[in-house]
């Protein structure tokens, strides 16, 4: 599959050949950081009672974010493809921090409401293609991840 767009509009990567997707993240102020991705820029801060200066969501916040909009987007290209509105689709999430250590998320929650007046049938069609989305499938199956040094 190599450059082949998925669905969610990301190239596949891991196999020989494939390019590997790049943003960058550069210090602004105090704790807050900017994201520069394919020319788009997205802030992050910490709260004020962890020294920030909450001018954006946390990192954490925009993780649990990257979460319910990846659902929200197979969601709505569910019902487009069923030809269904999707005005009324929302998708909110929720999560809670592990009580030990390492730092890490311990629980994630996506509700997903869909349109209104949504038949049963199709709300299980919904709830089968929005639980199978791409950032949900990395969390059931994680990445290897390394953390390193420039030169």
């Amino acid at each position: 599959m190599t450059g082949t767009a998925a669905q969610d509009g990301h190239r596949r990567v891991g196999r020989q050949g494939d390019q590997a997707h790049r943003l960058e993240v550069t210090h602004v102020d105090g704790d807050a950081y900017a994201v520069d991705v394919r020319g788009h820029r997205v802030l992050v801060d910490q709260p004020l009672d962890v020294g920030g200066t909450d001018t954006a969501p946390t990192p954490v916040e925009l993780f649990a974010a990257s979460l319910a909009t990846c659902v929200a987007f197979y969601a709505g290209r569910y019902l487009h493809r069923h030809g269904l509105p999707r005005a009324g689709l929302r998708v909110r999430s929720e999560f809670t921090m592990a009580a030990d250590r390492p730092a890490r998320v311990a629980a994630l929650r996506v509700v997903v409401e869909p349109p209104p007046g949504l038949d049963e049938r199709r709300r299980a069609g919904l709830l089968a293609v929005a639980s199978h989305c791409t950032v949900d499938n990395t969390l059931r199956q994680p990445p290897a991840v390394g953390v390193e040094l420039a030169d």
